[in-house]
């Protein structure tokens, strides 16, 4: 079998299983025992590239305006979910997973002292950097001293009309104990003076997270020069008509944020749907984590909530106002289009563009003649995998659908899908993943809806997530059954398909059929399954089947055969695998790893990882894809599918990887990681003391290649003329 000819034997992963040899480690040296870098401070590294984009003065100003907005909502789940897990193991006696030998609390020492770095940077990029950008652009951000007469009149009869009647300022006194302080909420800390007694009170006034985060000063300015206030501060300035006949004496502006890290207790005789709901009420009132004041804010407010909050020093963040700049996000949508990224359209994969005098596709005659390999955003998600899935619950030759759904959209176009065709009669099996995090309302929501319209609604195994993003399509040709299939790499979720990088494939192959078909059985009934042809599927068998294909390249590589891997993953964690690649290394084994997120692994230290590189790329779109390529000695072996190197993914997930087989995808992966790790393309490279370098311009000064903005180009290009490779 060559490079260029399809696959032709039938693999299976049980094979990863069942002939499965260990890297050989005899006579191999003893690998260092430093090894690898802290995952959670790899997290913090990956946020501040985050940061670096919403400093950096060639990106249009109201991107660099989301930037920091993510970064300051991606710091917020960091504290709520890997910060407050650390604590409950620390606090609780269990065991904490560190993978740098080191003491839990000095680990949570170094996150602290990290993040408060981190968040007086984000500050100052936002006070001396964002703001007065946004200025220049004639978006104003204004304080209440900054107005005159006439504004302060049109804002005083706004906030008695709009704010006014919504707030709920709440006393603490002998007869009113310390209020609940919600997660995440913005709140004003007030201490005011009896007129009559003299005696200094605390109040608090949260401030209402469905009200616009900034204010428009005057209607009547025009949107390229307009002022803007804080919601919170012009509060402040009327906290005397909440608090009337008292003196205001002091007022500060401070956020909580809370464990919410669900934990559910599976247990096989109960309710899944009601566990988690119950779980869910009790994560808004998760112990707190983390205290951000206003660096003004006096020692007696502070000690107050120190007290009541039982919260530590080094749980304390004094920062600048204004508090949360996740409400960046509110100036990012302003109606000003030339401060953004140029508008993109994604393209209609070439294949699945209409014959000549339709409107619309078959998408199931361009996959039978060909599978299709799709790389949203620059290919549409709405002309490819929608299309596939609201043809299927229109065509009356289709018998039954089966999806699985971990993260969608509000008025999903694929849900409507699934209601349509179960309504027309069809089967239609949906497993909904309802703990997907911070999703796990929604899905619940879904999977009722899904319900009501006579789906099968399933909630895969107990003690694992369902995370593999698979369709399968039963459709009745010719008297026989067809096999129609996608698996991708992102969820089926149209929203986030416009701004996360991912790919997918759509394939009429009937052994990839077959092995979804058993894998879906195995989902919702009891089935088990262990031989998949086209298929890695965790938690058996993915990570095995890795290791087995890195030892297939370490020997290539001693027997002068083509050896070489490059992965492309949102973190790259599990020891096992990193170990792998610390030995392919050192058998002489190129490895490229293309991290967006974190990464364990430390690249360049002579005698363990001196063959490998790491790089990440961010930009306008979220990186996604995973991507697993293997030289093969001469026949490569090239996985996408939705599992990230990390115990969850590879131990307590159901992921499933596909093989591509097609030459044209094959040159067209390696065409993506060509680009990715050239130098000429802008990237972070990771050294091997962990610290990730910004590489944006060549040695003269000049920019760098955008991966990304080139192949908007490129696949716009091939679109336009209908080819690929």
């Amino acid at each position: 079998m060559t490079a260029d000819s399809p696959l032709t034997e039938e693999r299976s992963s049980s094979d990863f299983d069942d002939d499965f040899e260990p890297l050989d480690e005899e006579g191999a040296p003893e690998l260092a025992s430093d090894r690898y870098l802290d995952r959670e401070l790899s997290w913090l590294a990956f946020n501040q590239r985050v940061l670096e984009l919403g400093e950096d003065e060639t990106v249009p100003v109201l991107e660099r305006a989301n930037f920091l907005a993510f970064f300051a909502s991606n710091l917020d789940e960091f504290f709520m979910v890997r910060v407050a897990g650390l604590k409950r193991r620390i606090d609780t006696g269990l065991a904490v997973p560190t993978n740098v030998g080191r003491a839990p609390l000095d680990v949570l020492a170094d996150i602290s002292a990290k993040a408060h770095e981190l968040q007086a940077r984000h500050a100052r990029a936002y006070q001396d950097g964002l703001k007065p950008a946004l200025a220049s652009a004639g978006i104003r951000v204004v304080s209440w001293d900054e107005l005159g007469e006439t504004e302060r009149a049109h804002l005083r009869d706004y906030f008695a009309r709009q704010i006014f009647p919504v707030l709920m300022p709440l006393a603490v006194d002998p007869a009113h104990p310390f209020p609940y302080i919600s997660g995440l909420s913005l709140n004003l800390s007030v201490r005011v003076r009896n007129s009559r007694t003299g005696r200094q009170e605390f109040a608090r006034v949260k401030v209402p997270q469905m009200l616009p985060r900034f204010v428009r000063v005057a209607p009547a300015e025009s949107v390229v020069d307009a002022r803007y206030i804080t919601l919170e501060e012009l509060i402040a300035n009327h906290l005397g008509d909440l608090f009337p006949g008292m003196e205001i004496i002091e007022h500060h502006v401070f956020r909580v944020t809370r464990n919410e890290d669900v934990e559910i207790e599976e247990d096989e005789t109960e309710n899944l749907l009601q566990a988690l709901e119950r779980e869910l009420l009790r994560r808004r009132f998760g112990p707190p984590i983390r205290l951000e004041v206003t660096d003004d804010m006096d020692e007696v407010t502070l000690g107050l909530l120190v007290r009541e909050l039982d919260i530590t020093e080094q749980e304390v963040y004094r920062l600048p106002a204004p508090l949360d700049l996740g409400g960046l996000f509110d100036l990012g949508r302003l109606d000003r289009p030339e401060l953004r990224f140029p508008p993109h359209v994604p393209a209609t994969a070439a294949q699945l563009q209409p014959g000549e005098g339709k409107i619309r596709p078959d998408v199931f005659a361009a996959v039978r003649r060909r599978d299709v390999l799709l790389h949203h955003p620059y290919e549409s998600f709405a002309t490819s995998v929608q299309a596939f899935l609201e043809q299927a619950a229109a065509d009356p030759d289709v018998l039954a659908i089966k999806q699985t759904l971990y993260r969608t959209s509000g008025d999903s176009p694929i849900v409507e899908a699934l209601i349509d065709a179960a309504e027309a009669g069809k089967q239609v099996l949906a497993l909904v993943e309802i703990k997907a995090r911070f999703d796990e309302q929604a899905n619940i929501s879904w999977a009722r809806k899904l319900e009501k319209a006579g789906v099968h609604v399933v909630y895969g195994l107990v003690g694992l997530k369902t995370h593999c993003k698979l369709a399968l399509v039963i459709r009745q040709e010719h008297g026989e059954l067809a096999h129609y299939s996608h698996i991708g790499t992102g969820n089926y979720n149209p929203k986030t398909s416009r701004s996360y990088e991912d790919l997918g494939l759509l394939t009429a192959d009937e052994q990839v059929g077959k092995d979804l078909t058993r894998l879906f059985n195995e989902l919702s009934g009891y089935a088990i399954e262990k031989k998949f042809k086209r298929l890695l599927v965790a938690p058996l068998h993915l990570r095995k089947g890795l290791l087995k294909l890195i030892a297939g390249e370490i020997r290539a590589a001693e027997e002068g055969r083509p050896a070489g891997i490059r992965i492309k993953v949102n973190a790259m964690v599990d020891e096992a695998i990193i170990d792998g690649l610390y030995r392919a290394s050192n058998a002489g084994v190129p490895v490229d790893v293309w991290v967006r997120g974190i990464c364990s692994l430390k690249p360049g230290v002579p005698g363990l990882s001196e063959n490998i590189r790491v790089r990440s790329i961010l930009g306008r779109y979220l990186e996604h894809s995973r991507v697993f390529s293997f030289a093969g000695g001469g026949d490569p072996q090239v996985y996408i599918g939705s599992a990230d190197m990390m115990h969850r993914n590879l131990d307590r997930r159901v992921e499933a990887l596909v093989r591509l087989t097609d030459p044209g995808h094959l040159a067209e992966i390696a065409s993506l990681f060509d680009l990715a790790m050239d130098a000429g393309t802008s990237s972070w490279h990771l050294g091997a003391d962990g610290v990730w370098t910004r590489r944006s311009v060549d040695d003269s000064g000049h920019p760098l290649a955008d991966l990304q903005n080139k192949l908007m180009h490129e696949i716009a290009g091939r679109s336009r003329t209908g080819k690929r490779r």
